[in-house]
């Protein structure tokens, strides 16, 4: 499994750390997220058949800056 962690910004509350989780969930090869709210970041596993853009598009779509 590969793996890439990325600092968002715009991480407040739990609502919008389901709502990255369910977006990343739904992309084909995702198989583990992890989001820390205190520290701003996230922990994306996927296998190969996810490309990481689109990993980084997904969290960008659901309203947060990757920095």
């Amino acid at each position: 499994m590969n793996r890439v962690h990325y600092n968002i910004s715009g991480l407040q509350n739990p609502q919008m750390k389901t709502q990255v989780e369910n977006a990343l969930g739904k992309l084909n090869g995702v198989q583990m997220v992890n989001v820390d709210l205190q520290r701003g970041t996230i922990e994306v596993g996927y296998n190969k058949f996810t490309i990481e853009s689109e990993i980084k598009h997904c969290i960008q779509h659901a309203g947060f800056e990757v920095e």
